[in-house]
């Protein structure tokens, strides 16, 4: 990867299926950030319950080749997993996660994680970069995110990033009154 001076000795890049076992610590530990309530959808008790099986699938889903999405780490130096975000792929005519239907094709973020030591010098706008190249290469119209109203943090990356509101509100299942919004990106 060739990128900001800061970012430099970082790689970016997708897992290979059998590195499951690097992604499923890397998701364990987001799990365990001070806002992961607001950031994702599962708990750090609910994901450690899940069978090795379930990881190991979820990994091969996003790998180079899988057709549903791409999973892209940021890997330090020493080899050392300290970021990741994952493009899941939503084709029209479907009914995306929280039932509402996709019109057109398009890519959809989630799992947006950098280790807090790691943040701050372009990481996570060098994922964004690499993400939105590969969305926009295998032929989405748009890219789309959910963010949870209250997470500041990150609602103020994605609008630097370009995306902006859609007027799409998602309610939280089992949260009652909290809702999550969309943003997008359409293509350039």
């Amino acid at each position: 990867m060739t990128g900001p001076s800061s970012t430099e000795q970082y790689v970016i890049r997708s897992p290979r299926a059998e590195e499951w076992p690097s992604a499923k610590a890397l998701r364990l530990l987001a799990l365990q950030d001070p806002v992961a309530h607001l950031a994702f959808l599962e708990t750090y008790d609910d994901a450690m319950a899940k069978p090795d099986s379930f990881w190991q699938e979820r990994t091969a889903g996003v790998v180079v080749g899988a057709t549903g999405g791409r999973q892209f780490i940021v890997e330090a130096p020493g080899g050392e997993w300290v970021g990741t975000l994952t493009v899941l792929v939503e084709e029209a005519g479907t009914t995306d996660w929280a039932g509402f239907p996709v019109e057109r094709r398009q890519g959809h973020v989630v799992g947006v994680y950098v280790r807090p030591e790691h943040r701050g010098c372009g990481l996570t706008e060098v994922l964004f970069d690499e993400a939105l190249q590969w969305a926009w290469g295998i032929g989405v119209e748009r890219v789309r995110l959910i963010v949870h109203e209250d997470n500041g943090r990150a609602l103020r990356f994605y609008r630097r990033a370009g995306f902006l509101p859609s007027g799409v509100t998602v309610p939280l299942p089992g949260h009652s009154g909290e809702s999550e919004l969309e943003y997008v990106l359409e293509r350039p």
